[in-house]
């Protein structure tokens, strides 16, 4: 697959001297934030992991805990978030919007309505051997109604569900959704949920054109007419990660920086996330919608040692 993230691997990559470089720059009073922002920031999270090793290696103890020690702030958590394998970093963010008091349904939906199935496989196993809990009992047990339906589908099946187009199967699932909804008095959630969850991406894109023809609407203007709450916003994300999954994410930064008070969680984890999947077209598609580059959207809306490492895992500015 062609590379489309900030963040690639460094071409020549010696973990034995980074960690060097690190250590060094923790060492004595003060500490050089740019040396550790700039070097993590430019190696790939699997280089991340080599250096981790290595530092252990020479100096007998744990990076992360010597960066914690080191650093505070949003810094040190965008660090932290950057030293951590992605599916456990998945899982760890599920695992926080899980527990406490009452859940965290947007990270719950960013997750699950984005990630491939591939990806959810991982979540699922990291998430057991970290918490020690089924992921799908835990959803289960902390929400309800068609929201929790539509979240186990996607633990099924993850982004995209099964995969290619149903020619057969593109009229009737389009006539299905507009007899569900627009079509009738009331709701049928059911067969939303059935339809949107279990098709593939390329599937569900040949029907909303579908849907746009019978109806004369959008999918995601019907769903706000017929759904609410957490569900509306579940079925959105599904249907706009079918439709573009940068999209997504680039309308996800925009809101997280785009209110009064920057939403610091929201930022760093589609930031780290994103930086090595597909972060060179959420910046495209945040340009398109919004006029702006994500670069200097990051820019006005943070500041000091964490704006450098947004801005180093931006990557440029269009």
């Amino acid at each position: 697959m062609e590379h489309r993230g900030s963040v690639k691997p460094f071409v020549n990559f010696n973990a034995k001297h980074d960690a060097e470089i690190l250590h060094k720059a923790m060492k004595g009073i003060g500490t050089d934030e740019d040396a550790i922002l700039m070097l993590l920031a430019a190696r790939s999270n699997d280089q991340r992991q080599q250096i981790k090793a290595a530092y252990k290696k020479a100096y007998g103890k744990d990076l992360v805990s010597a960066l914690k020690s080191e650093l505070g702030g949003l810094l040190e958590s965008l660090i932290v978030a950057l030293m951590t394998p992605p599916s456990l970093y998945d899982a760890t963010q599920l695992h926080k919007a899980l527990k406490g008091a009452g859940t965290d349904d947007d990270v719950l939906i960013e997750i699950l309505a984005s990630r491939s199935r591939e990806q959810i496989k991982d979540i699922i196993k990291v998430y057991k051997k970290e918490f020690g809990g089924k992921l799908e009992k835990d959803i289960s047990g902390d929400t309800s109604g068609h929201f929790q339906k539509l979240l186990v589908i996607l633990l099924q099946v993850g982004r995209g569900g099964t995969c290619g187009v149903d020619e057969a199967k593109i009229e009737k699932d389009a006539k299905d959704l507009y007899a569900a909804g627009e079509g009738k008095f009331g709701t049928d959630e059911e067969k939303f949920i059935t339809i949107l969850g279990n098709r593939s991406a390329e599937h569900l894109r040949e029907v909303f054109d579908a849907y746009k023809k019978i109806s004369g609407s959008d999918m995601e203007d019907s769903i706000e007419g017929e759904t609410t709450g957490n569900l509306e916003n579940l079925l959105l994300a599904v249907v706009k990660c079918a439709r573009s999954v940068p999209a997504f994410f680039a309308e996800g930064l925009y809101k997280s920086m785009r209110r009064a008070g920057t939403d610091d969680e929201t930022l760093m984890r589609i930031m780290v996330s994103r930086s090595e999947a597909d972060m060179l077209d959420i910046r495209a598609s945040f340009k398109k919608m919004y006029g702006a580059s994500l670069y200097s959207t990051i820019q006005e809306d943070t500041g000091g040692d964490y704006q450098k490492a947004l801005l180093y895992l931006c990557g440029g500015n269009d």
